[in-house]
């Protein structure tokens, strides 16, 4: 099973991004989706995060991020989403995403760096 990120990069303050993440090796539909995040000098934070197919890939945010952020998932693409806007400097992080499927082992990708800075 493997996760694999894009789409991340420098942007400047107010600006946008998409993030991407692949999945291969695994049922992507039925496993529930999500978006993690790490700053610097700080511990991991979940963001989103998106149900399966089965029970109506219902979304979910952290407050910090509601309203600004918004997770897909194309399950024809194996692909979830990360549709960033209004970016903040404190959105500064390490971008990770998540399938979770129990009583399986979760997934997880290896990272993308967002950095928003003028």
């Amino acid at each position: 099973a493997q996760l694999v990120e894009s789409g991340g990069g420098l942007v400047q303050p107010g600006g946008s991004l998409r993030l991407s993440c692949g999945a291969s090796g695994f049922t992507f539909s039925r496993y529930h989706m999500n978006w993690y995040r790490q700053a610097p000098g700080k511990e991991r934070e979940w963001v989103a995060g998106i149900t399966s197919v089965s029970v109506g890939g219902i979304t979910n945010y952290a407050d910090s991020v509601k309203g600004r952020f918004t997770i897909s998932r194309d399950n024809a693409k194996n692909t979830v989403y990360l549709q960033m806007n209004s970016l903040k400097p404190e959105d500064t992080a390490v971008y990770y995403c998540n399938a979770r499927m129990s009583p399986y082992p979760e997934v997880w990708g290896q990272g993308t760096l967002v950095t928003v800075s003028s």
